[in-house]
């Protein structure tokens, strides 16, 4: 599985700035940045509703805490399983 790329807002405006020349379609310039053309036009059309507050930022604090709680729970998860198989070693060792 592939992570999910993320792009800060920056490239963003500049790839919808990129399409806003005459010439240039979105597939085009998709094509030299490397994304889909699909993702640009949805980039495009978010920028033409929302003007200068377009990319502001991705989630919620909500969602940002979910996910710190979900990274935290998985490393006590490894330090559990770690944690068990060193006893059943070391139980082991001692019979």
């Amino acid at each position: 599985m592939s992570k999910r790329r993320k792009f800060s807002s920056e490239f963003k405006r500049g790839a919808v700035e990129q399409t806003r020349h005459a010439g240039v379609s979105c597939a085009q310039v998709a094509r030299e940045l490397g994304i889909g053309a699909n993702l640009l036009s949805r980039w495009r059309r978010e920028s033409d509703a929302s003007g200068d507050r377009a990319f502001g930022g991705t989630g919620t604090p909500r969602d940002e805490e979910v996910a710190q709680l979900k990274r935290e729970l998985a490393r006590v998860k490894k330090e559990r399983d770690f944690l068990r198989e060193a006893a059943t070693f070391f139980a082991r060792e001692s019979s």
